[in-house]
């Protein structure tokens, strides 16, 4: 984002649910910083000349002054941003509610610092609870491009890692591992999936106390240029926190990501071969439901993943069904291509005559 542009003349606007006359022009691409300092890359240098000089500008500036909020959000593409959140994910309303707050409070540190009205920047280390298929990359990703869209981050690319990306397995290898995944995730956004695996503190021998120990020193020290998001189970996240004193006081923002009902489950579903340019039968529909409803009851169901692995094995099974047609001379339509029917879902073999069959393994089928 170029922070040396002319800041308009002041003028009143709605505030952050403003959505433009025009479309404000891009961001550029992520990429790789330009080399600016760090007080010019997020937007330190922003304040209008006749502020800039200002010894007090708390008292100095006259409190009626106006600022220019359709500037800020329009240039930041951010309700565009936030209503991207909107249509890709499901349900997860108090989640895009904090979400928004969180951009909200980014756009004010924006406008404030047109004053020259300078604070300490927020703290946006983050945590993810919840179960697989929620959301959580999602919207981590989201959180990139927020952060970008503002100026916080460079790039607002996403880095995700696990325990085996961070920690050694010897002596002398854990730091400069660490080290390496912290060097690509500046500018942008650290995800760590079950980052309650990074620490084991019942072994001993475990070296991701030194991955601890560095992600606590850049946490606080590179918070302008790196947010973390730990994600994984509530309960393990609590453990882990409990584990090791000093993390959870770095971290701002905890955001638990639900399960999703069956009638989210179904609509995720109908998005989802949307999206593929496929559509469902009518009798394929209630099929879907019902196999949702059998899956939900199996260990190591993952919400949203579970729909789509789902989805793939159903038109795999459409795939074959109609080459198979089409060896036997029947000519295949448009509808044929684009249709997946009840048979392609209840081929599934958590089905036994329309029934769930209990012997079969556990699993995604």
């Amino acid at each position: 984002m170029d922070d040396s542009r002319e800041v308009p003349p002041a003028m009143v606007t709605k505030g952050l649910g403003w959505s433009g006359r025009e479309a404000p022009p891009a961001p550029p691409p992520a990429g790789p910083g330009v080399g600016e300092e760090i007080s010019g890359r997020f937007g330190r240098g922003e304040a209008e000349e006749r502020f800039r000089e200002l010894e007090d500008p708390l008292r100095e500036i006259p409190d009626e002054t106006e600022v220019d909020v359709e500037h800020v959000v329009g240039d930041s593409r951010i309700e565009e941003v936030l209503e991207g959140l909107d249509r890709e994910l499901v349900a997860l309303q108090e989640v895009k509610g904090r979400i928004r707050e969180i951009a909200s409070l980014l756009v004010v540190d924006r406008l404030r610092r047109l004053l020259n009205l300078e604070a300490d920047p927020p703290t946006l280390h983050m945590v993810f609870t919840g179960n697989p298929g929620t959301g959580k990359t999602t919207v981590a990703r989201k959180m990139g491009q927020i952060l970008y869209s503002l100026g916080y981050v460079r790039k607002g690319h996403l880095v995700s890692v696990g325990r085996d990306d961070l920690v050694g397995q010897y002596v002398g290898h854990t730091a400069p591992k660490t080290r390496e995944v912290i060097k690509r995730a500046m500018g942008g956004v650290l995800f760590i999936d079950e980052a309650y695996h990074i620490y084991r503190v019942d072994n001993e021998r475990d070296y991701g106390q030194e991955t601890v120990e560095i992600l606590l020193e850049v946490m606080e020290n590179s918070r302008e240029d790196l947010v973390v998001i730990m994600a994984g189970y509530k309960d393990h996240m609590d453990r882990f926190f409990h584990d090791v004193p000093g993390l959870s006081s770095r971290i701002a923002h905890h955001i638990n990501f639900p399960d999703y009902d069956l009638d989210e489950l179904m609509e995720i579903a109908h998005l989802m071969v949307e999206q593929q340019r496929y559509r469902f039968s009518e009798d394929a529909v209630q099929a879907f439901r019902e196999y949702l409803g059998e899956r939900k009851k199996q260990p190591r169901f993952a919400n949203g993943r579970s729909v789509r692995n789902a989805l793939d094995r159903a038109r795999m099974r459409q795939a074959v069904r109609l080459y198979e047609a089409a060896r036997r001379g029947r000519r295949l339509t448009k509808k044929d291509l684009v249709t997946i029917e009840a048979e392609d879902i209840l081929a599934s073999r958590v089905f036994e005559g329309g029934f769930y069959k209990k012997s079969v393994p556990t699993g995604e089928r």
